[in-house]
């Protein structure tokens, strides 16, 4: 395993991101505590999780049983790099999510009980919130920091002048601010070099990349309609339908890398400038191995240029549109 630092911080993770969105809806217990045991044992150390996680099986349930598996001992916990996430509402009442002081107190608490822990190593705000000043936010997690309850916080799903005013309010207050910021990034999806990766990068902020393969889309999508293992439908049969001609020109490439699609986008994210890894959110112990088997792939600056020409990125603002 690779390991880096997250952002301008000191703390040293993985390459490759276990994202858990799929332990409790979608993996059983057992089956997560399996999941997690072959991470480590690959090298993995950054787990990500969030309160909303658990969908059908209930807001919270994802938290809990990684919190059940970290009370089986045997340096679990202390081996693990653990962020969560905090925005989404918990509950019907009016304070039961966003980012106010109140809830960033409470909902800081109730992942700490379900994950069985004493603090969390990245608190990242799920969204932006933008009712609520940065100087209540910043507030509320240096407390916490004082308190020992987080250690880093960090990003999901925020605008590059988002970023870069979230920085500029937390160095008034002399406080580290942001270490980390989660993005959708993948071949598909390449919106984000066009200002969230530059701000991250002048402001010491690591980017974690989710939702790596598309939903799946540059899994190998077509090949395995084609053999009767996949169907798909709602959005993701429209943009597949969208994007078809490049998903196969990308699929075939693959093929002449001698590769998996999968394993390949991956890879390409390796490469980007900027990004700390990306997450993968296995559903089973082989989708795990999968994801894993994208550190060995090397792509050169030619397969680097094919992919570009494939899926065409940006450049960063405003020099994509302007001068």
């Amino acid at each position: 395993m690779e390991y880096t630092h997250l952002g301008r911080s000191g703390l040293k993770v993985s390459r490759l991101v276990l994202g858990t969105m799929n332990f409790g809806p979608q993996t059983s217990r057992e089956d997560s505590f399996d999941i997690m045991d072959a991470a480590h044992d690959a090298g993995i150390n950054y787990f990500d999780t969030a309160n909303v996680y658990g969908q059908h099986t209930g807001k919270g349930n994802t938290e809990s049983i990684i919190g059940e598996w970290f009370a089986k001992g045997d340096g679990r916990r202390e081996r693990t790099v653990l962020a969560t996430k905090l925005y989404g509402d918990m509950g019907d009442w009016p304070n039961d999510g966003r980012l106010s002081a109140l809830n960033i107190r409470r909902a800081l608490d109730a992942s700490l009980k379900r994950l069985q822990t004493d603090h969390i190593d990245i608190y990242q705000f799920h969204h932006v919130d933008r009712d609520t000043p940065w100087d209540e936010i910043w507030q509320a997690m240096e407390t916490a920091v004082a308190q020992g309850k987080i250690l880093y916080a960090g990003s999901s799903n925020f605008g590059g002048w988002h970023i870069a005013t979230a920085q500029a309010e937390a160095r008034k207050r002399n406080f580290l601010g942001l270490v980390s910021e989660q993005s959708i990034y993948n071949l598909l999806t390449r919106q984000v070099e066009l200002e969230v990766l530059p701000a991250a990068q002048a402001n010491g902020v690591g980017v974690i990349a989710w939702s790596p393969l598309h939903g799946g889309l540059l899994g190998g999508v077509v090949r395995k309609q084609n053999e009767g293992k996949r169907r798909l439908e709602g959005r993701a049969a429209d943009t597949l339908a969208k994007h078809r001609d490049a998903v196969e020109a990308y699929e075939a490439f693959a093929d002449e890398l001698g590769h998996e699609p999968g394993d390949v986008a991956l890879a390409w994210l390796l490469t980007r400038p900027g990004v700390t890894g990306p997450i993968i959110g296995p559903r089973t112990r082989e989708q795990l191995d999968a994801g894993i088997r994208a550190l060995d792939v090397t792509l050169d600056e030619s397969a680097l240029a094919r992919l570009d020409e494939i899926f065409p990125g940006h450049k960063t603002a405003p020099e994509d549109y302007a001068w």
